[in-house]
């Protein structure tokens, strides 16, 4: 998601641009992308949009402004796509729609903002893999439960013939193992600290 900017749309050679006039064109589409990304610029990606930048703009890799935005969990600055006309269900070069990355790193409101623009939420993420399937192995319950409310087909099965609700017990059970694995080493530290502590008491004790 962090792919370099590319030019996707090129200014009108109806228009005879001059050489700086497209370089400054490019520059723009970089700064779009840049607002979009990190979400600390609306008011300058809404001036940019209403003087005609494409609104579905995309970067090297194919995310559009609204992926990334979506993304990076920039909320307001996904609003202001959606207003200005953005394709909820855009894919990137991998196949992926933005409520795809939404929903593993599990940004709730965006997602709201996506599905009430009319995103797709059973999209194919990449190999029968859905967004209800993504929130449920990385253990987002809350977005499971909103993506199930809204349609998200929970029985539904990936390639490796994996439904949500099997990855929702792998994650489940992955994690409490990972738990079990770091409160052992933890123990075992508290161990060697107690067994170091008593013998350097040990050793410099009087004989």
């Amino acid at each position: 998601m962090t792919a370099e900017a590319t030019t996707t749309t090129q200014p009108d050679p109806i228009l005879h641009t001059t050489p700086e006039e497209e370089q400054r064109y490019a520059e723009l589409q970089h700064e779009a992308i840049h607002c979009a990304r990190s979400g600390d610029n609306d008011a300058m990606l809404g001036a940019m949009l209403a003087a005609g930048m494409p609104v579905n703009l995309a970067d090297a890799k194919g995310n559009t402004l609204l992926m990334l935005a979506a993304y990076h969990g920039n909320a307001e600055t996904v609003e202001l796509l959606l207003k200005a006309g953005a394709d909820p269900d855009r894919r990137n070069s991998r196949g992926q729609t933005p409520l795809g990355g939404v929903a593993f790193k599990g940004y709730l409101p965006v997602a709201q903002l996506l599905v009430a623009a009319g995103a797709d939420v059973n999209a194919d993420q990449g190999g029968g893999t859905t967004a209800i399937m993504l929130a449920a192995l990385f253990g987002r319950k809350e977005m499971q439960k909103f993506l199930a409310e809204k349609g998200a087909d929970a029985r539904a099965r990936n390639k490796f013939g994996l439904s949500a609700r099997v990855l929702a017990w792998f994650s489940g059970a992955f994690r409490l193992l990972l738990k079990t694995v770091m409160a052992i080493r933890a123990l075992v530290l508290q161990i060697k600290a107690t067994f170091k502590a008593a013998f350097r008491k040990k050793s410099t004790q009087p004989a």
